[in-house]
């Protein structure tokens, strides 16, 4: 047993001694081969190899691109026609106030961000709710962790009816990875009275407009909001 083996697996029983390390992890390091030294390259092929790269007779090609991991390429927001649009296709662009809340042209909520960054107190309502309901789960300020997905993202995929939907009636996702289940919230009024604030900070935090954390300004609660957070909660 060489040297380095014997350092290993001294190393492994101590891990082992402390819980710091698996029974599989032992088991794999314990079956790796020890490493063998590096074969150099005989002389006469590597003058070989350096003529032929000086000469440009055999020029190494370049390698190609990383190409973007899956789904990166579908979350950017467009401008047109002096419009937001979401890679879905929706039109996010404020265009009045309604129960002291934003909508776009279409009825859609949305966001709006002044140029010293106060956001509207829907935006600020719906940081502090995911905050309370959505993020032990769905991990800080929308970025996801390793139980559930980013949902900075998916606002940018789901229209804000299908947001709706699986937020209401839940979701189910079962794979030879993973079996995850996102309970139905539509019964919830601690999240179903707030789901558009939830949904408009969400759309923020997802084309890069609000930074991580607690915003820093706020626009003031609206007697519109509160009669309508009050009609909600207590109905």
């Amino acid at each position: 047993m060489t040297s380095k083996m014997t350092a290993s697996l001294m190393a492994i029983c101590i891990a082992c001694a402390t819980g710091a390390i698996t029974q599989t992890a032992i088991a794999q390091t314990a079956a790796e081969p020890a490493t063998e030294p590096a074969t150099e390259t005989p002389p006469a092929q590597a003058g070989a190899g350096a003529a032929a790269a000086t000469s440009g007779d055999a020029a190494p090609q370049a390698a190609p691109a990383a190409a973007p991991a899956a789904g990166e390429e579908d979350l950017e927001v467009k401008a047109e026609g002096g419009k937001l649009v979401l890679p879905n296709g929706q039109d996010i662009t404020p265009d009045r106030m309604e129960n002291g809340r934003w909508y776009t042209a279409e009825d859609i909520p949305t966001f709006k961000i002044a140029e010293d960054g106060t956001v509207d107190y829907a935006t600020f309502s719906g940081y502090r709710r995911y905050s309370a309901e959505c993020h032990v789960c769905h991990g800080p300020d929308g970025e996801g962790s390793t139980y559930a997905p980013a949902l900075k993202n998916s606002v940018l995929k789901l229209d804000y009816y299908g947001f709706q939907e699986i937020v209401a009636s839940g979701k189910q996702d079962v794979n030879t990875a993973a079996n995850l289940v996102m309970p139905a919230f539509g019964t919830n009024k601690n999240v179903w009275c707030y789901i558009d604030d939830i949904y408009v900070y969400l759309l923020a935090r997802g084309v890069g407009d609000l930074p991580r954390g607690r915003p820093a300004k706020k626009e003031s609660k609206s007697d519109e909001f509160t009669a309508q957070e009050d009609s909600c909660m207590n109905g």
